[in-house]
């Protein structure tokens, strides 16, 4: 299956999910190419191709399933159980062996897998505010590239006064959100 064909099966499985649960709002069911799949696409132009790639609360799969079918091996984690069902479903139409799906809470995954910098990202798309995925993550000493809404210069400021951290800013090309590369998390 060509990329192209795999990301129309994406949205043809995510519209019929979406019936039985909630995966996204289902106000942007009628837009997911753009509003979901481009959303997170962008992402590929800062994250380097050699890295193992670390998705937090990965719910339907975005950034994590789509950076999969753009190539990065990819660790998707879910606890919602029902979420993780469909990661699983997604991962075998799609024949997505670079994708590993774990159910489970991310403060349990980490405890227990050794996670390396320089070898693995972190990514997450709607998932919590800055300074919580921080608490999650600064052990690790990984790079972060999230996918923020416009009230990103305010979750910078609160995560400031208890972590240091250098980060840069790019503009969302999707809508009015952002991309922040965070690193030296402290």
């Amino acid at each position: 299956m060509k990329l192209e064909e795999k990301f129309i099966e994406y949205e043809k499985l995510l519209k019929d999910w979406s019936t039985k649960m909630n995966l996204v709002a289902p106000s942007t069911l009628n837009d997911v190419q753009n509003r979901h799949i481009k959303d997170s696409a962008q992402l590929a132009k800062y994250i380097p191709k050699d890295v193992n790639i670390i998705d937090l609360g990965s719910g339907a799969g975005f950034p994590g399933v789509v950076l999969a079918i753009m190539g990065w091996n990819v660790t998707c984690i879910e606890s919602i159980g029902k979420k993780t069902k469909f990661l699983c479903e997604l991962k075998e139409k799609l024949g997505l062996d670079n994708l590993n799906i774990i159910n489970d809470r991310i403060e349990n995954y980490l405890s227990k897998t050794p996670v390396k910098a320089g070898k693995n990202v972190f990514t997450a798309r709607a998932f919590a505010p800055l300074i919580k995925i921080f608490d999650y993550t600064h052990k690790t000493n990984c790079r972060l590239f999230l996918l923020k809404g416009r009230e990103i210069e305010s979750e910078i400021n609160t995560a400031k006064a208890k972590y240091k951290f250098d980060y840069k800013l790019y503009k969302s090309e999707t809508g009015d959100g952002f991309i922040i590369e965070i690193s030296n998390l402290k």
